[in-house]
């Protein structure tokens, strides 16, 4: 096996072992789910979440967040995590880093908080860290 392909297959076994899914995740924190009421287990199985969600539900429901930043208000701080649309996407641009900021990829340059485009849903968490809101954006 040549060097390219023993490299294309190696990077798609590890991003393949990378993912990760609803059922994985409550298979490794079974204990913790099973001690849910079932109208959360419900939702998390179906890979939804709802206002007065705990970060682990959010966690265990959609996974990590793609990233994660605070809002200032005249309420206080919260923080909000976001979820990026994975699905198929054909874009053309240039794609631009600032410093450790992340950029947009192609087509789009991030220079401070908000939603970037390919972000879908936001999760804001109060100040007991509940979810005290669930933003969508419809494209």
């Amino acid at each position: 096996m040549n060097t390219l392909l023993r490299f294309a297959a190696v990077f798609t076994f590890a991003l393949v072992a990378g993912c990760s899914t609803v059922d994985s995740r409550i298979a490794k924190n079974r204990a913790e789910f099973s001690s849910w009421p079932p109208a959360v287990q419900d939702k998390v199985v179906a890979g939804k979440i709802d206002l007065g969600f705990t970060p682990e539900q959010v966690l265990m429901a959609l996974g990590e967040p793609d990233r994660r930043f605070t809002r200032t208000t005249a309420d206080g701080t919260t923080a909000v995590w976001s979820y990026r649309d994975h699905g198929p996407q054909i874009s053309f641009g240039l794609g631009l880093g600032f410093g450790g900021r992340r950029s947009g990829g192609f087509g789009g340059v991030v220079l401070g908080p908000g939603y970037q485009d390919d972000e879908q849903l936001g999760v804001v968490f109060d100040r007991t860290g509940k979810v005290s809101a669930i933003e969508t954006r419809q494209r």
